[in-house]
């Protein structure tokens, strides 16, 4: 991800472009109209192709939206984000646009375009290959450079963030997934954990953490329906609580920031995979005896040799392991106690000769297994089985085994993008429709501590959470459920079916839809976390130009339910880096002072990191620096 200064372009009208082929277009278009208030210009395809790890977009159409926000989307029908379709969204006076096809090459193509339409433009790109997507930012402007060499270099200060739904979405699945219940927010080298903490009981004083960042539902500990999200009233989730709620809560779990640190570059995949085959697993137990049989043999006729004859330690040893491999002369000549040493020779070489062909063929076989997928072992417990190898199932993967967390994983299609991934981390894989007969069972999930069910189908993933529960009624499940309504009913459904399981349901897009809209208002998006069925934000920006902070002590800036800051940025505002959230260098620093004290006063020229709440931001983005021309949101 990067983040430079933005120059609007001064012809801009300050509506937003969209462009999609799936779930997550018309939820960023909801988001950007429902929460900041914006003119959002719509293009999608004509028909909407429903990809491998690809949300339905049947279950949002582009007309749905909230009543009482404005006028809706404008729609561009078009199959490609070509020129001209990028014309009719009126890119060249747009202030930012975002790309979210599945496809990265085809973002890739678009943003060349619309750079060249115009140059000032803010872009907000969805790239699942995140190499290629740190190097984007220089190729677009180079890009502008090549074809209008004319142009003004201060106009090119435009931000272009990368962002991946499946990175911003896979902590929050991971965190669900496991028991511990901690929530972790990764970009690049800036990690911050939270944790979910059960209710204290009587005389008991919750520990704050850092600070408390959720309360969360006061009417049960398993939201479904409208529980546990925005319309839930009083009783819901209340986000960025001040001491005296907190203070005056009973009974209420809290989440809380427990700890903030830099994390080093993730090890790529080889690195967490088996470097070979150790000896054991090559050759057999069995075959190894034999071997150690021989070799023990060849010792005890080396040592009469040297006791019944004169030759020496090394002759004794030469002549054993000629008449060993038969090719050393018959000794005709030779006394009877030598030739009868050679016939002992002969007899261990024709035991040798099979034991290296069967040697050969196990290695052989052995290696030929290290490049195939594993089987889950016979006794494995405790693990989780991980339903769909996706774009969003590699990812949650890819996390899991970062954590060193044991998995078992389900997939129809050999194909997909995760196989690989499986396959290097040395991750057992079942290759089949889970909704068959025998697929769950061979996955051990009567053994396992929580099912994840990631697939692109709504109806496969109930399927398999209803066939697992009958094998294992107390299986902690989460469901990659899209549709609001259809969620709705599964969970009252299994709640009143299994009263002491835990379901919960993610939608990859409500997660990440956030995150990208924060982007395309022109700030740093350091990731955002799962409060129930809300949605919390971490966000880096500049003090200057926002009244609610300028000027005001940090106790004073913070607004309950809005937004809260976590911390200052001490580095010089001439040697600061551009994105905080990218990994350090070797040898620097950590310049974020955390647990700042409530009386320092911020100062026009400082950067903070915030927690927000998706209105809160918004409200901030209003009231900061807006272009002239550019009518402010809200």
């Amino acid at each position: 991800m990067s983040f430079l200064p933005h120059q609007e372009n001064p012809r801009t009208d300050g509506h937003m472009v969209v462009c999609g082929d799936d779930g997550l277009a018309h939820r960023l278009a909801a988001e950007l109209r429902e929460v900041y208030r914006r003119q959002v210009v719509l293009v999608v395809p004509v028909t909407e192709p429903q990809d491998h790890g690809a949300e339905p977009t049947a279950a949002i159409p582009a007309g749905q939206f909230s009543a009482g926000t404005g006028p809706p989307p404008r729609e561009v029908p078009s199959p490609a984000p070509t020129r001209e379709a990028l014309r009719r969204a009126r890119v060249e006076s747009a202030a930012a646009l975002a790309l979210l096809y599945e496809d990265d090459e085809t973002n890739l193509r678009a943003a060349l375009a619309a750079r060249r339409l115009n140059p000032g433009l803010r872009l907000v790109v969805r790239m699942y290959n995140r190499k290629l997507g740190d190097r984007l930012e220089e190729l677009l402007d180079q890009a502008v450079l090549v074809t209008e060499p004319g142009v003004d270099r201060t106009v090119l200060d435009a931000s272009t963030t990368v962002l991946s739904d499946a990175d911003t979405a896979a902590p929050a699945l991971v965190a669900t997934a496991i028991a511990d219940t901690r929530k972790v927010v990764q970009a690049g080298g800036l990690l911050l954990r939270a944790a979910e903490r059960p209710a204290p009981g009587r005389g008991e004083v919750p520990d704050p953490g850092l600070c408390t960042l959720a309360l969360l539902s006061s009417t049960t500990t398993d939201p479904a329906g409208a529980e546990g999200s925005d319309t839930s009233g009083a009783g819901g989730p209340d986000l960025l609580p001040d001491d005296r709620v907190v203070l005056a809560s009973q009974g209420r779990g809290t989440i809380v920031l427990e700890a903030v640190r830099r994390a080093g570059p993730a090890l790529p995949p080889r690195r967490l995979a088996r470097r070979g085959a150790p000896l054991g697993e090559v050759f057999s137990a069995r075959l190894r005896w034999a071997l150690a049989g021989v070799v023990a043999a060849v010792l005890v006729l080396t040592g009469t040799t040297i006791a019944l004859t004169d030759a020496g330690p090394v002759q004794a040893a030469y002549l054993t392991l000629l008449d060993l491999f038969s090719i050393n002369d018959p000794a005709l000549e030779e006394p009877t106690t030598r030739q009868v040493l050679q016939l002992l020779s002969g007899l261990a070489g024709l035991a040798l000769l099979p034991l290296l062909v069967a040697g050969a063929l196990e290695a052989l076989g052995t290696f030929r297994a290290v490049g195939a997928l594993r089987r889950p072992p016979r006794i494995l417990s405790g693990h989780i089985v991980l339903l769909g190898l996706g774009k969003i199932g590699a990812r949650v993967l890819a996390r899991l085994r970062e954590y060193d967390i044991p998995v078992v994983c389900v997939e129809q299609d050999p194909d997909a993008r995760g196989i690989p991934l499986a396959r290097d981390l040395g991750v057992p894989v079942i290759l089949g429709d889970v909704t068959e007969d025998g697929v769950l069972d061979a996955a051990r999930v009567h053994r396992a501590d929580a099912l994840l069910a990631l697939t692109s189908s709504d109806t496969t993933n109930l399927e398999a959470v209803l066939a697992a529960r009958t094998l294992h009624s107390g299986l902690r499940t989460v469901l990659r459920l899209y549709d609001d309504d259809f969620a709705t009913a599964v969970y009252r459904t299994l709640r009143s079916a299994h009263p002491d399981a835990v379901t919960r349901s993610r939608s990859v897009s409500h997660l990440a839809a956030p995150a990208f809209a924060g982007a395309m208002m022109g700030r740093q998006i350091l990731g955002a976390i799962p409060v129930e069925r809300k949605v919390l934000l971490f966000a880096a920006l500049l003090v200057a130009g926002h009244p609610q902070l300028e000027g005001r002590t940090v106790a004073e800036s913070f607004r309950a339910d809005s937004w809260r800051v976590l911390a200052l940025d001490t580095a010089d505002a001439s040697a600061r880096r551009p994105d905080l959230a990218s990994t350090p260098l070797d040898g620097e620093r950590s310049e974020l002072l955390w647990n700042l004290h409530p009386g320092y006063v911020l100062q026009p020229r400082d950067r903070v990191v915030i927690a927000a709440t998706r209105r809160g931001l918004a409200e901030l983005l209003a009231t900061g620096p807006q272009p002239a021309s550019e009518p402010a949101a809200g």
